[in-house]
């Protein structure tokens, strides 16, 4: 029994000097308390929710749920700290939400941005009402009513909104305690299709080619060089990176301590030769981001840019899309849109890019975003994921989407007009969206 109990208290002794390690001599505080300061103040400034309610849902995982949070009304700041270390301040921008402040972004720095605010013409109550398809949906209301209702039973499943789309008519929607139809939801990395969705625009008014190489100062003269916008856009651009939301890793770093994250990615080696290797990567997202950029003057156009031309176009007009302290948008995962906003950009794909009859993205922009990048085996396209692979083996294999952190989904189903909304806060295996989206599916048929 000795033994054992000195075994046990070796081990113990072991586990606490590398959690002291961790704390005292690595980014692991700074990156809990940047995660945690970044989404009280978006949900709170942008989405008008508590702080009490962000930190009982939103952040309720990891180590995460043990940050100490400040919000100061005056300041428009939230600061979290995780047992009086790693301080870390997240400052929100009327009209651009939050944005962490670090040493070469100080919150002086960030609050003194200036934004020109973009009016938006073209506000829709109900866009629902102007079906984009002639024929009325046909399906199975009481199956559809059970598959809805289930999506929100359990403790682990935690669903906050689900929406489906027949014909353009929405057939079922649902909210979860707490959340309403003018709830704005974060869509964490859905926001990398919403980025793919921009370089679809720049395309049709002939801002960009996405088959030249992106000529990024800094890649001249080793085997960057050679990438294309169209290498990005498919994750296919044989960078280096690391997507570990659990450690400290490439994206932790990036969302959490980089005010520069373009800068941040950019410095990205190359691993293997452009279109030899699918690797998903949030950095590669915020290339693209930070090469949209490039294409404005003005950074109060790039900013307005999203809106004016994509929003507002299609009633969009809940979503708000942030930039880093830098000013540049974090295409891999800062978007907020109601779940009705959500469905709305589901359907522009479903038509291809048409929204009454003017087309916001070039004709076949949603068959390629929906082709199969190179070595993928058929999970992604261009920013979004397919289930041409089967990833979903019960459901179409024509299905492809949107997809974010914990759980959400904007999932598109041509054959059957369809678009699937599902929003949460879901755990790893905790909701199985093979079964919710193959039933609805079935339900529809």
């Amino acid at each position: 029994m000795k033994k054992l109990l000195l075994i046990v208290g070796i081990s113990l002794a072991i586990i606490l000097i590398i959690l002291l390690i961790l704390f005292l001599f690595t980014p692991v505080p700074k990156i809990i308390t940047g995660m945690a300061a970044k989404r009280v103040c978006s949900c709170h400034f942008i989405a008008g929710r508590s702080a009490e309610s962000i930190m009982a849902n939103e952040n309720n995982y990891s180590f995460v749920k043990y940050a100490k949070v400040k919000v100061n009304q005056a300041e428009k700041t939230v600061t979290a700290s995780l047992l009086g270390r790693g301080k870390i301040t997240a400052v929100y921008r009327e009209g651009l939400g939050c944005a962490i402040a670090t040493k070469d972004y100080p919150i002086a720095k960030i609050q003194a941005t200036k934004y020109r605010p973009v009016t938006n013409p073209n506000i829709t109550s109900d866009i629902f009402s102007d079906n984009i398809f002639s024929e009325k949906p046909v399906y199975d209301k009481q199956a559809l009513k059970k598959i809805i209702d289930g999506a929100f039973t359990g403790k682990k499943q935690r669903t906050r909104a689900v929406i489906v789309v027949k014909d353009g008519q929405v057939i079922g929607e649902k909210y979860g305690e707490g959340i309403d139809e003018n709830s704005l939801l974060l869509g964490w990395s859905m926001t990398k299709s919403v980025t793919s969705a921009l370089a679809g625009v720049m395309v049709q008014k002939g801002m960009i080619d996405i088959n030249r190489s992106v000529d990024i100062p800094e890649w001249q003269g080793d085997e960057r060089a050679k990438i294309t916008w169209n290498n990005l856009l498919q994750m296919s651009s044989g960078l280096k990176w690391s997507e570990n939301y659990f450690w400290i890793s490439d994206v932790t770093k990036m969302l959490t301590i980089k005010g520069d994250m373009y800068q941040h990615s950019i410095q990205s080696k190359a691993e293997v030769a452009p279109d030899k290797k699918f690797l998903y990567s949030s950095g590669t997202t915020n290339i693209v981001a930070g090469l949209q950029r490039r294409q404005f003057e003005d950074i109060n156009d790039y900013w307005q840019f999203p809106y004016k031309e994509l929003f507002h176009k299609i009633g969009m007009n809940s979503a708000v899309m942030e930039p880093d302290a830098s000013g540049t948008f974090v295409g891999s995962s800062y978007c907020f849109a109601t779940a009705r906003d959500w469905a709305k950009f589901g359907l522009l794909y479903l038509n291809d890019g048409l929204w009454q009859g003017e087309r916001i993205l070039p004709e076949g922009w949603a068959k390629y975003s929906a082709t199969p990048a190179t070595e993928s085996e058929g999970i992604y396209g261009s920013f979004f994921w397919l289930n041409a692979g089967g990833q979903y083996p019960d459901a179409p294999r024509e299905a492809y989407g949107a997809q974010g952190f914990q759980g959400q989904y904007v999932y598109i189903v041509p054959s059957q007009n369809l678009v699937i909304v599902r929003l949460g806060l879901s755990g790893i295996g905790d909701f199985d969206f093979n079964k919710f989206l193959s039933n609805i599916v079935h339900a529809v048929r």
